[in-house]
């Protein structure tokens, strides 16, 4: 966490002593979140296709584009939301907005991430924004992750949180078995996600969720990534391998910038 000092005294207190410490200001984790959403937010030119991304940390980038553009600081901006509640914020700020049909090629994305290892590979998906995401992002010229320090991991999974995996809901429990199967050796749990309401979590494409929690490292990537599309039933999953071009994380020392 973030601590800043003030160096303000009285005079009779500067001829008897150093200025005293004020009381430490401990930034919170939304307030690092915004940070680095705004430190993202530096990349964006005037006339750029942006990809817009989906949960706490992405929220805070679009409010301050639709903010820059209110005020006239960029122009001609054409943003390409990755969930629908993302595309009713931009909307409302007044963002220009189009989709991959018509813009297959974007300049620019930003997104925040659950998990981030060494690599720059990310894990997304926790908070349901999954495909749409993997898709907008995978079509852009730099993709920008913005994060605070909570979210950096030695490997994939190593949070011990879920690992999101996409799935039709025809024979979920036939999908998520074979999931389960599959990382066995890394001690994994497969669940289905609920909503508040205790019924099956449903994605923007009307698909389900199953999350696997692990134990262990799963082993290669590239190769776990390849077997886990290879399910009759997946449609996608939350690792977003060698995507990511920077990321930003906010954290107790200030800034940190990692490029690929």
């Amino acid at each position: 966490m973030a601590i800043a000092w003030s160096e303000k005294a009285s005079s009779m207190e500067v001829l008897a002593m150093p200025p005293p410490l004020s009381p430490p200001v401990i930034l919170t984790q939304d307030e690092l979140k915004k940070i680095a959403a705004y430190k993202a937010v530096e990349f964006v030119e005037s006339g750029m296709i942006l990809g817009l991304g989906t949960g706490s940390t992405a929220k805070h980038a679009v409010d301050r584009i639709g903010e820059l553009l209110h005020l006239g600081k960029l122009k001609n901006i054409v943003g390409i939301p990755t969930s629908k509640k993302t595309q009713e914020q931009a909307l409302s700020l007044g963002i220009p907005l189009s989709d991959l049909d018509n813009h297959p090629i974007i300049d620019l994305a930003i997104d925040g991430a659950d998990e981030v290892d060494p690599y720059l590979n990310l894990v997304k998906g926790r908070g349901g924004s999954l495909l749409r995401g993997k898709m907008v992002e995978g079509a852009c010229k730099k993709f920008v992750c913005i994060v605070d320090e909570s979210k950096l991991v030695k490997h994939l999974g190593g949070s011990g949180l879920a690992m999101p995996v996409e799935v039709v809901p025809f024979c979920w429990k036939f999908t998520a078995n074979k999931l389960r199967e599959m990382f066995e050796d890394s001690g994994c749990v497969a669940q289905l996600r609920n909503d508040c309401k205790g019924e099956p979590f449903v994605t923007d494409n009307g698909n389900y969720i199953v999350d696997l929690y692990l134990k262990k490292e799963m082993g290669d990537l590239r190769v776990s990534s390849d077997a886990i599309l290879r399910i009759a039933g997946v449609v996608e999953h939350g690792m977003f391998l060698d995507m990511a071009t920077t990321v930003i994380v906010a954290g107790e020392l200030g800034i940190t910038t990692k490029n690929k």
